[in-house]
């Protein structure tokens, strides 16, 4: 499901909102989440999961094109941990 659908799904289950507050309303949800793992901290849904941030260690990589070894810096990159009642529907 790409944005768009879950607008669309939103809006479809709420016809008394306008399709203007819809949108909003995703898009302020993600900035929330976005916001809260770039400050480092953890957002959690209860019954669908939670997310956060994990730690990449620094290393060396590889230049596909030209097999070259590159530095890649160490970084955080989200990480998503689903909660019992989504791995209970996805189980059946």
């Amino acid at each position: 499901m790409i944005r768009s659908e879950l607008v669309q799904r939103v809006a479809d289950a709420n016809p008394d909102l306008p399709a203007k507050d819809v949108e909003r309303l995703v898009a302020t949800i993600f900035e929330a989440i976005s916001a809260q793992l770039a400050a480092g901290g953890r957002v959690e849904l209860r019954g669908f999961g939670a997310f956060s941030t994990r730690a990449r260690d620094a290393r060396t990589g590889r230049n596909p094109r030209t097999g070259e070894p590159v530095d890649v810096s160490a970084k955080r990159v989200p990480y998503f941990k689903p909660g019992k009642e989504m791995r209970e529907r996805l189980n059946v």
